[in-house]
């Protein structure tokens, strides 16, 4: 399958693209290279190949969610700028 003049054309116009002449045969060599190798993919037999929506085995590399010991309120407020009671203070953002 080759790609015509006019479908590069077609193809700049829908990409919104301006060609000059030498880039319209430049991408059309391309074009037409890209088409060449995926007729030679159609030649593989995948006939016992299995679907799949990815190339690679992925494997979820998180560790497990554990519980464990957290600090106490009266530990996290040691490093706070100012406090009141049991919370933060902060500088008023809102007027």
């Amino acid at each position: 399958m080759k790609i015509s003049k006019n479908e590069i054309e077609h193809i700049a116009l829908l990409a919104r693209l301006s060609l000059s002449e030498e880039e319209k045969e430049l991408f059309g060599l391309q074009l037409n290279s890209i088409l060449e190798y995926m007729e030679k993919l159609k030649e593989l037999n995948t006939k016992n190949c299995e679907p799949t929506s990815h190339v690679l085995s992925l494997l979820n590399v998180m560790r497990d969610d554990m519980p464990v010991c957290s600090l106490t309120r009266e530990d996290a407020l040691l490093n706070a700028l100012d406090s009141k009671d049991k919370f933060y203070r902060v500088p008023k953002i809102i007027e």
